[in-house]
């Protein structure tokens, strides 16, 4: 009997299709059953070959050879997944074998981890396509329900290699360029570049800043607070800004001066009938940044966490999603997913969305807007709480509680506007003129959406000025007790970059792209900004590894080694424009409009150019961190460097790469101010300090832990020092990343050791 061959990315969701499908046996590596047999890559099994695989001359990395561009790229299997591999191909050339079904992530990487497997075991065998944006059984059966074509997804394959070769062609080389011509660590890609200058260019923008004093004139009449209305004012011409912000502390006095022993009186009162909505559904970039605010979760920990979500306890729909919206088909799932987040904290809320018809009309209802997945929403399977880290739970609270806002009806309100106007003495005209300061106030008539939000930690906007209560006030009354005043403050610099704030603008880059057409402005827009939800997290610890950003509480710094990086590297890597202009063409790849063979040419001349600008550029690069202490492994001198988790001594020798720690900041907290406690030194000097002044031996600080162990949930102990374990790096970590430079450690854009996202 014949039989289809499942493909899926990772084991354990190929192990939720197999039990759908009825396969129950297997050996190593798959399931099978009567009609199906089930298997799966662990992330990618291929790769495209590194240089060394088209001649051994490229183990060294010299100047000379580059650069190095293929007439035809080759595919290798990934070592430490070859057993798995090996397994695959097996399975795909077994001769009652008839069909395969691709079942990896439905996106354009997923694409590429089925693709090449079918490409490097030369099977050519019919395909079609699963797409699912969750695991849960029934998803699965109405996914297998509805495959389609493979040949429908030909073309976004193809885009998603035309992805590959370049990042490849242009990391690999600029990169290896930079490196040899410099004898350091210097690494540099389309993504990772551009980031890093747009964390140097907002310094730059707060080195520079100079805060300028600005007035306002405020008016209180009943105990509300009246604001000065400029536009309307006899006085606008000379008012440069909106806002009512006078930069002329003289101007500000004489118009003060203006209204002195005037009268007041309301020439209007407005009421209007007001809604608001809930805010949009979690896509992965707005998680993260809530997670970041809220918790403190880097953006790796929130994605490692959501994927546990989605794929070990089935809870939450595909992590990996760009769309805040949902389809008009999950609209009838809606109600049991509903069911499904009736754990203690959200039962009342649930209960009140009981027997409620929802519509596809909504305002999270669209699909123009909805790509490869849908929002991250929760799925219809209800949580076993109990088997979550303390982590998971908080994840999984924030994603329900924002679809459950989504599905309350709107905050209504009635909003009331008053006016006042004071007679001013005008020294423009003859006579007098009137200065209008206004004030704004709602009354809440129906919670809607906020009632999911009350007693709960929330990142959602403060409430305006118009949240005041306003006392009555009638049109024509005289106001009698209007006390004017004039208030000062000075212009603030922006905020420095944190994980939350950097994740965002790399989706919406704008603001760093200034010679790009409105044309690129808007493909970046549509394309979701540079790199994706799926590799930022990781784009933003290669940074933290490479020693170019770092950290100091939750801001985020450039190092003097990533402002040499920047002058070093090939200038239109640094703009997040070069993004945007490949995400076109390979946009217009997927759609099958522009042959994949144009855009990888016109790749290949680029490198070749920017190759022969590294080589005939005069900058150097410096170490500025040299310390006087000799490596253990080779002699040469240590660099001091501030790792994302603590300090460290790194061997200035690339080709050594010894690491050592210095401190690290760990999970355990101040027992006086419950900041993070930093471990510094080793062995029986160790010892743990905070900021605030605490220090702790390592005896006391075990004593306490064990003494803290007896009051924690065992599970969330365990993770704690399974957290303290993997942040504490192995000496040869280090070494062994930088030691294969041009491998996987070594370029942005991977996830979960995927190493073809080269960003």
């Amino acid at each position: 009997m014949a039989k289809t061959l499942v493909l899926a990315e990772k084991p354990s969701v190929g192990k939720d299709i197999a039990r759908v499908l009825g396969c129950a046996s297997g050996g190593g590596g798959f399931m099978e059953g009567p009609a199906y047999v089930v298997t799966w890559a662990l992330g990618h099994l291929v790769s495209l070959a590194e240089p060394e695989q088209y001649d051994k001359k490229y183990e060294k990395w010299d100047m000379n050879d580059l650069p190095i561009i293929p007439e035809s790229m080759k595919l290798e299997v990934i070592g430490k997944t070859s057993k798995q591999y090996n397994v695959v191909k097996q399975l795909l050339v077994r001769g009652d074998v008839a069909k395969i079904i691709i079942a990896t992530d439905a996106g354009r990487e997923g694409e590429l981890v089925a693709r090449w497997i079918l490409e490097k075991t030369h099977v050519k065998k019919p395909v079609e396509r699963l797409w699912i944006s969750s695991v849960t059984d029934k998803a699965i059966r109405e996914g297998f329900s509805r495959l389609k074509s493979g040949k429908e997804y030909e073309n976004l394959f193809k885009s998603a290699v035309a992805r590959a070769h370049a990042d490849w062609i242009v990391g690999i080389n600029a990169t290896r360029a930079l490196t040899a011509k410099h004898n350091a660590q210097l690494s540099c890609g389309r993504v990772q570049t551009p980031t890093l200058s747009m964390v140097a260019k907002r310094e730059d923008e707060i080195r520079n800043f100079k805060p300028r004093t600005f007035y306002l004139i405020r008016a209180k009449a009943k105990e509300v607070s009246f604001s000065w209305d400029s536009s309307s004012s006899q006085y606008a011409a000379l008012i440069k800004e909106g806002g009512g912000r006078i930069y002329d502390e003289a101007l500000c006095d004489e118009i003060l001066k203006s209204m002195e022993g005037k009268g007041a009186r309301v020439i209007d009162v407005a009421r209007s009938e007001k809604k608001i909505y809930a805010p949009l559904l979690y896509d992965l970039t707005r998680l993260q940044s809530d997670a970041n605010k809220m918790y403190g979760y880097s953006v790796k920990d929130t994605l490692s966490i959501v994927q546990s979500l989605y794929e070990t306890h089935k809870v939450l729909t595909y992590p990996r999603t760009d769309s805040q919206y949902l389809s008009a088909d999950i609209v009838g799932t809606l109600a049991e997913r509903v069911r499904a987040c009736a754990i203690p904290a959200f039962r009342k809320l649930c209960g009140k969305l009981s027997g409620a018809k929802f519509s596809a009309s909504a305002f999270y209802i669209d699909d123009k807007k909805v790509t490869d997945h849908h929002a991250i929403i929760p799925t219809e399977q209800s949580p076993s709480l109990e088997k979550m880290s303390d982590r998971e739970r908080r994840i999984y609270e924030l994603v329900a509680r924002r679809f459950l806002a989504a599905l309350f009806p709107p905050c209504e309100y009635e909003q009331t506007e008053i006016a006042i106007a004071v007679e001013a003495a005008s020294k423009q005209h003859k006579g007098s003129d009137r200065e209008i300061f206004r004030a704004k106030g709602r009354k809440i008539k129906t919670l809607g959406f906020r009632e999911v939000y009350e007693n709960a930690l929330s990142v959602e906007k403060p409430e305006e000025e118009d949240s005041q209560s306003l006392p009555d006030f009638a049109k024509g009354e005289i106001v009698k007790d209007l006390k004017l005043s004039k208030a000062s403050d000075k212009t603030a610099p922006p905020s420095y970059f944190t994980e939350a704030t950097l994740i965002t603008t790399m989706e919406n880059p704008a603001k760093y792209m200034e010679s790009a057409s409105k044309d690129l402005l808007k493909t970046m827009d549509e394309t979701g900004g540079i790199g994706t939800v799926a590799t930022r997290a990781d784009i933003i610890e290669k940074l933290f590894s490479s020693f170019v950003i770092e950290k100091r509480g939750q801001d985020i710094f450039i190092t003097k080694k990533g402002r040499q990086l920047l002058k070093l590297a090939p200038q239109e890597l640094a703009s997040p424009v070069l993004t945007a202009q490949w995400e076109k063409r390979l946009s217009r790849i997927a759609q099958g409009s522009e042959p994949i063979d144009s855009f990888l040419k016109e790749i290949k001349e680029y490198t070749r150019s920017i190759i022969g600008d590294i080589k005939s550029s005069s900058e150097v690069f410096v170490h500025d961190n040299v310390t006087r202490e000799r490596c253990p492994s080779c002699g040469k001198f240590l660099l001091d460097v501030n790792g994302k988790k603590g300090r460290m001594l790194v061997c200035a020798d690339r080709e050594c790469g010894y690491r050592q720690n210095v401190s690290l900041i760990t999970n355990a907290r101040c027992p006086q101010c419950h900041k993070r406690l930093e471990m510094i030194g080793s062995g029986e000097k160790k010892f743990y300090a905070c900021v605030c002044g605490y220090r702790e031996k390592n005896e006391a600080f075990i004593k306490r832990m064990e003494e803290t162990s007896n009051k924690m949930n065992k599970r969330d102990l365990e993770e704690f020092m399974r957290r303290q374990e993997k942040e504490a790096p192995a000496n040869n970590a280090f070494a062994a990343a930088f030691a294969k430079l041009g491998k996987d450690q070594l370029y942005l854009g991977q996830a979960g050791g995927n190493n073809n996202k080269r960003e």
